[in-house]
C-alpha cells in the first residue's frame, strides 16, 4: 500500500494535536483567548509562531479561540461561541468573530510594551471593541496592564472619546450591525468610534505554577443582562491560573462580582513535534573509495551498476525512474513517494549513488520527477559527499556545493518502470464546523484510493468513501442564495450515505518548455464538479516568483455521490501569482472567474514552518454585492495543514488538513482540483530545498 497525497489520510490524526508540543509557560490569556488578564486584553505576545487553543465557560456562554502568533508582534484570532438564550426570540446565538492584535512596541528595561487591537471586526459585532493598552513586567512576580477601550471596552464608566479633537466623527459609534444582513462585514466606521473608557488590572506570580489575577474591566456586558439574565455589579473581576503541564493552563474566575468561569489554554509549538528527530531508516555511511575499489564494480557494466542502485533506492523508498552514464558522470531520475522534504530525498538518493556506483563515476546529476514529471535537477560530486559527510558544518556546505538547474529533458525510463500503480484504504473524517445553527458535525468512514499511471506523467486516479457513522446528514439548513446554488446546496450531498464516488481523473502533468510545467486534467473533480482542466505554470528553479493560469470547464454533479451530472454548467478560470517572501511567508493572487460566474480575485497569506507545518488565512473579493453574497458578506477562511511525519515521525507525504470557514455561500467558490502545479512542484524549487537543507544528511 502506498502512501495516498490527499487531505484524508489519516485525517483523523488532529485530535492528536491536544497530546504534543512544547511551549513555555508565558503571558497570562484572557478569556477571549488572547494575551490578557481575565477579559481585558494585555500588551504582551505569545512566543512566535505557536498556537493557543482556548475554551473559557461562563454561565450560558461559551468561547473557543484559536489564536495564531503570526510574526513576533502581530496576532490573529477566530472565535466560536455559544450564548445561550441571546436571542430576541430566547434562541442560542452561535457566533463568529476574528481579532487581530498589534504590538507597536517591546517592552524595555525602562519603558512598557504598547499594543493596539481590533476585536469582533469581521463577525457581528456582539463582542467588538478596540483598545490601545499597555504592559510592564514589574520585577519577576508582577506586571501591570493599562489601557484604553472603544465600542463593548467603553461600556463601563465611559467617557466622550478623546478621539474628537481630532474629528468630531470619533465622538459617535454608529448603530451595530445587523446579524442577519450585515455579518461578516469589516466594519471601518465603527473603528474607535463612540465613548472611550479605561480599564486596567495587575497580575502576580505566586509560584511557578500559579498566577493571581484581578482587572477592572471597562466591559458593562450590557447585552449579556438584558438578554441572558447577567447580573453586573462590579467592574472588578478576579482570577487564579494554574499551570498544570507545561503546555496547559487551568483557570477560574469572576465576571461582574456573581457570574463564574473557568478556562483551558492550550499552547503548541508547530516547530517542535512529538519526535523531533524522526523515525526514518538510517542511511549506511559512505564507503572509502579504496573499499569500492576493491569490489570492482566497472562503468562498462551499466545494467549491473543500475541494478545496484535500484535495490539501494527501493531499501528507502525511492524509486528509479531511469539510469544513464557519461563520462564520469551519472544522471538518474528519481519519484520521491515518501519523504515530504526533497532534500531528504536527494541527499539519501546521492549517499545510494556513492555506496553502489563505480568511483570513476565522479558526478551525481538528480534529477527529481512528480508523476513522472521532471521538476528540477540537483548536481553533486562525489568527493563533496565523502568530504562533508561528518563536518559541523556539513548541511550549509553540501547545499553551497550543490547545483540546482532546471530539469533536463526526460531521459527515457527504465524498462520495467511503467506502468505502476498505488491503492490505499484508510479511514477518513468529514467535518463541518460552524454552521449557523450548530457547532459542528462530522462522518467517520473508509475511503478506498488507488491511481494507476501508464507512462511518464500520464495517469489515472480516484478514491470511493463509505460513510460508517455520523451525522453531517443531520442539517436542514437549505440554501437561501439568490446565486446559484454552488456550494451552498452542501447539505443535499452529506443526505446520501451509500459508496459515493469522491474523485476520479485522468491527468496528463508534461514539460511544455524551460521553466514551465503543464496539466491536463478530466473526470470528476470532487465531490459537486466534474469537467475539463487546463493549467500551464512559469516556475524558474531558483525563483521565489511563481506565475500560473488556469481554464476549466465544469458540471455540477448530482447528489447521490455517482456519474450523473445537474443541468448546471459552468467555464471558470484563474490567472495567479504565487510569491515566496522568504522566513516561511507565502503569498497567493488569484484573479478570474468562479463557479458561480462572478469575477473577482482572492488573496492568500500563509506561514510555513522548516518541518512543513502550515497555516494561513484568505479572503475573496469579486462583483457579488455583500447583500447578495448573504450571511458573511464574503469569503474568508483559516487553513490548517499538518504533515502526518510531523504527528507519526515517520516520513510520509500525506497530510491533515482543514479548513475553518466561518460560513460557506456561494460567491468566490472555486473548483477543488487535487494535483495544482504549485503545489505539486514548489518541492523541487531551490528556495524550498534550501530552507528543509537541514534533512539532507538525515
Amino acid at each position: 500500500m502506498a502512501p495516498n497525497h490527499s487531505q484524508n489520510v489519516l485525517r483523523s490524526g488532529i485530535l492528536a494535536l491536544c497530546l504534543c508540543g512544547t511551549a513555555a509557560f508565558a503571558d497570562g490569556i484572557s478569556s477571549f483567548g488572547t494575551p490578557g488578564l481575565i477579559d481585558m486584553p494585555s500588551a504582551t505576545t505569545t512566543p512566535d509562531g505557536t498556537f493557543t487553543f482556548t475554551t473559557a465557560v461562563l454561565p450560558k456562554e461559551y468561547r473557543n479561540t484559536l489564536h495564531f502568533q503570526i510574526t513576533p508582534r502581530l496576532s490573529g484570532v477566530f472565535r466560536y461561541s455559544v450564548l445561550d438564550g441571546y436571542q430576541p426570540n430566547g434562541g442560542d446565538r452561535y457566533d463568529r468573530s476574528f481579532d487581530l492584535h498589534y504590538q507597536l512596541r517591546a517592552e524595555s528595561p525602562r519603558f512598557p510594551a504598547l499594543a493596539i487591537g481590533l476585536r469582533d471586526f469581521g463577525g457581528t459585532g456582539i463582542f467588538s471593541s478596540e483598545y490601545l493598552v499597555a504592559s510592564k513586567h514589574i520585577g519577576e512576580r508582577f506586571t501591570f496592564t493599562g489601557g484604553i477601550g472603544w465600542g463593548r471596552l467603553g461600556s463601563y464608566g465611559g467617557f466622550t472619546n478623546p478621539l474628537g479633537i481630532i474629528d468630531d466623527r470619533f465622538k459617535t459609534r454608529p448603530a451595530p450591525i445587523s446579524a442577519i444582513t450585515d455579518t461578516g462585514r469589516v466594519s471601518f466606521d465603527h473603528f474607535f468610534r463612540g465613548d472611550a473608557a479605561f480599564f486596567g488590572g495587575v497580575e502576580y506570580q505566586l509560584n511557578e505554577r500559579t498566577r493571581l489575577v484581578a482587572e477592572y474591566s471597562s466591559d458593562a456586558y450590557t447585552q449579556e443582562v438584558a438578554r441572558m439574565g447577567y447580573d453586573h455589579s462590579t467592574p472588578i473581576n478576579l482570577g487564579i491560573d494554574y499551570r498544570a503541564t507545561k503546555n496547559m493552563t487551568l483557570s477560574a474566575f469572576t465576571i461582574g462580582g456573581a457570574q463564574f468561569g473557568a478556562k483551558l489554554s492550550y499552547v503548541l509549538d508547530p516547530r517542535r513535534p512529538p519526535y523531533p528527530g524522526g523515525t526514518e531508516r538510517p542511511v549506511d555511511p559512505i564507503l572509502p573509495r579504496g573499499d569500492l575499489l576493491a569490489l570492482g564494480w566497472s562503468v562498462a557494466e551499466p545494467d549491473a551498476n543500475r541494478a545496484r542502485l535500484t535495490g539501494a533506492l527501493d531499501l528507502q523508498g525511492l524509486v528509479l525512474e531511469s539510469y544513464a552514464q557519461e563520462g564520469s558522470r551519472a544522471r538518474i531520475v528519481i519519484d520521491n513517494p515518501r519523504y515530504p522534504a526533497a532534500a531528504e530525498a536527494i541527499g539519501r538518493t546521492a549517499r545510494a549513488m556513492a555506496n553502489t556506483l563505480p568511483p570513476e563515476l565522479e558526478t551525481f546529476e538528480i534529477t527529481l520527477a512528480t508523476d513522472g514529471m521532471p521538476v528540477s535537477r540537483a548536481t553533486l560530486r562525489r568527493a563533496d559527499l565523502s568530504e562533508l559527510e561528518h563536518a559541523w558544518d556539513g548541511s550549509w556546505q553540501s547545499f553551497v556545493r550543490t547545483d540546482f538547474a532546471d530539469a533536463p529533458d526526460r531521459l527515457p525510463p527504465d524498462p520495467g518502470t511503467y506502468p505502476r500503480h498505488a491503492w490505499s484504504l484508510l479511514p477518513y473524517y468529514a467535518l463541518s464546523l460552524f454552521d449557523p445553527d450548530g457547532p459542528a458535525r462530522m462522518d467517520l468512514g473508509a475511503e478506498l484510493s488507488g491511481k494507476y499511471t501508464f507512462a511518464p506523467g500520464l495517469s489515472v486516479s480516484g478514491a470511493v468513501r463509505q460513510k460508517l457513522v455520523g451525522n453531517l446528514d443531520s442539517s436542514d439548513r437549505m440554501s437561501n442564495s439568490v446565486l446559484p446554488h454552488v456550494r451552498s446546496d452542501q447539505a443535499l450531498y452529506d443526505k446520501t450515505s451509500g459508496p459515493k464516488v469522491m474523485r476520479l481523473t485522468a491527468d496528463y502533468l508534461f514539460r511544455p518548455g524551460q521553466n514551465l510545467y503543464g496539466r491536463l486534467s478530466a473526470g470528476y473533480f470532487e465531490q459537486m464538479y466534474a469537467g475539463v482542466s487546463g493549467e500551464v505554470l512559469w516556475y524558474p528553479v531558483d525563483s521565489r516568483l511563481a506565475l500560473g493560469a488556469e481554464m476549466n470547464y465544469v458540471g455540477q454533479r448530482d447528489y447521490e455521490g455517482g456519474f450523473g451530472l445537474t443541468d448546471y454548467r459552468i467555464g471558470t478560470g484563474h490567472v495567479s501569482g504565487y510569491y515566496d517572501f522568504g522566513k516561511g511567508y507565502l503569498g497567493q493572487l488569484d484573479v478570474g472567474r468562479y463557479l458561480a460566474g462572478d469575477w473577482g480575485a482572492t488573496f492568500s497569506l500563509d506561514r510555513e514552518f522548516d518541518n512543513g507545518f502550515r497555516v494561513g488565512a484568505f479572503f475573496t473579493l469579486t462583483d457579488v454585492s455583500f447583500d447578495d453574497f448573504g450571511e458573511g458578506s464574503f469569503d474568508k477562511g483559516i487553513r490548517i495543514v499538518i504533515p502526518v511525519d510531523w504527528l507519526a515521525g515517520t516520513p510520509a507525504k500525506s497530510f491533515v488538513s482543514q479548513t475553518i470557514r466561518p460560513v460557506q455561500r456561494d460567491g468566490g467558490a472555486r473548483l477543488s482540483i487535487a494535483n495544482r502545479l504549485y503545489g505539486e512542484v514548489r518541492s523541487g524549487n531551490a528556495n524550498e530545498l534550501e530552507d528543509r537543507w537541514g534533512k539532507f544528511w538525515r
